[in-house]
């Protein structure tokens, strides 16, 4: 056990860090096994929602969270599934001033 302050903070920042990360794995693992087992486009935008926040999160390393998101795609694409794009960003206009 940690003697010093710091250190005993530390400990408890660290449990409370494995514990938000545990849950984010967790989330992350059932919706890639519900997308394995039933091929939507719903199941494969949960799982695409999943793996982006582990990645944000750092649960995940980025590049691997992409490369489960391609794989997530090839799947649903081999199994017919329509992917379609939700909420696209609209770009807006920018207002220029004159002086």
């Amino acid at each position: 056990m940690p003697i010093i302050k710091s250190a005993k903070k530390r400990v408890k920042t660290a449990q409370k860090a494995a514990i938000r990360n545990s849950k984010t794995k967790r989330n992350l693992k059932k919706a890639l096994k519900l997308f394995n087992a039933k091929s939507s486009s719903k199941t494969l935008s949960e799982a695409h929602s999943a793996i982006d926040k582990a990645a944000k999160k750092r649960v995940v390393h980025p590049k691997k969270a992409a490369r489960l998101k391609s794989r997530a795609a090839q799947k649903a694409k081999l199994n017919g599934v329509k992917i379609t794009k939700t909420k696209e960003a609209k770009a807006s206009p920018k207002k220029t001033v004159k002086k």
